[in-house]
């Protein structure tokens, strides 16, 4: 614990051993002379020393006072130097994009690095997360949300429409519909959004295949976020039911394949944020970086893929 005398006396003390005044400490600091002795005589009562020999038309230090002068001097500049160094450092540009753990794992950490090219000065912030941020207290600045497309107090910007598909692993044994009898269904737990949304399942799947008395839809693996459910597919353990629009790279690079339809038409993906804020700084960029980089991103992902073939 330092024990210190006042800082406003050690501060008259550097200024008057400076200007070698008291008049001059005092227009220095915005006080009047007889403020700054006040200081000095507080500082010595403290100390039990005497800082200054006072004259006719100017003060002295005394011995002891020239033994505290340079410690005090190089405080005051090392903090006068600190304090510059702050205004001069502009502060940090900061802007916060939300959307789900799938979503920002697979569309935008891939693309992450490009936001710092296109915006100089700028920090891309992403925050994953299932639940919707609450973007009027500032949680984030924008977000890419799921759904219909309404959202009361939001701009809503349009980025593609999902569609969905039974796909799995090239290692596993199923080329046609009719394999998923002796397969493991993957299942994704939707959450609170089902209570929301129409949201697809395996169920809805085998009613358009026309395979709901012969399928088990209930029976598999079931995982609470798309990321898991996704790896899980890759790794050969099942067949899922996926977001094309998040496994575009997958299904490029062969680890995941679609070997048959339906596919089932999903809900929209949309960039919003707080209405009226389009024009503040961070809002701004990354609209521009969503809707303008990662636009031929999302258009590709959008695009209807044909399945496998047997």
């Amino acid at each position: 614990m330092r024990r210190l005398p006042p800082l406003g006396a050690l501060r008259a003390f550097e200024a008057a051993a400076r200007q070698e005044s008291f008049k001059l400490a005092a227009a220095e600091l915005g006080v009047t002379p007889t403020a700054v002795s006040h200081q000095i005589r507080q500082l010595e009562a403290t100390l039990g020393l005497p800082l200054f020999e006072r004259q006719t038309r100017k003060v002295v230090l005394t011995e002891h006072g020239r033994a505290l002068y340079p410690a005090m001097r190089g405080a005051f500049d090392a903090m006068s130097e600190a304090v510059e160094t702050v205004k001069r450092k502009p502060a940090r540009r900061v802007a916060t994009l939300s959307a789900t753990v799938a979503f920002t794992a697979k569309l935008l950490v891939p693309h992450a690095g490009s936001f710092r090219t296109l915006n100089p000065g700028w920090d891309l912030r992403l925050h994953a997360s299932d639940e919707a941020v609450d973007l009027q207290a500032g949680e984030a600045d924008a977000a890419i949300r799921y759904g219909l497309g309404h959202y009361p107090g939001l701009t809503c910007v349009p980025l593609m429409t999902d569609r969905f598909a039974a796909v799995c692993s090239p290692h596993l044994p199923v080329r046609v519909a009719a394999d998923l009898a002796a397969a493991t269904l993957i299942h994704f737990d939707w959450g609170e959004m089902a209570s929301r949304l129409t949201v697809p399942t395996w169920r809805t799947w085998a009613e358009r295949a026309g395979m709901l008395r012969s399928l088990d839809t209930d029976a598999g693996i079931t995982l609470n976020d798309e990321a898991s459910a996704i790896d899980v597919a890759i790794a050969g353990h099942g067949v899922a039911l996926l977001s094309l629009s998040l496994i575009g790279s997958e299904l490029a690079s062969g680890a995941l394949i679609q070997p048959f339809g339906p596919v089932i038409e999903g809900w929209s993906y949309d960039l919003v944020y707080p209405t009226g804020a389009a024009t503040r700084p961070p809002v701004a960029v990354l609209a521009s970086w969503v809707t303008g980089h990662l636009a031929s991103t999302f258009s590709a992902a959008a695009q209807p893929r044909p399945a496998a073939k047997a």
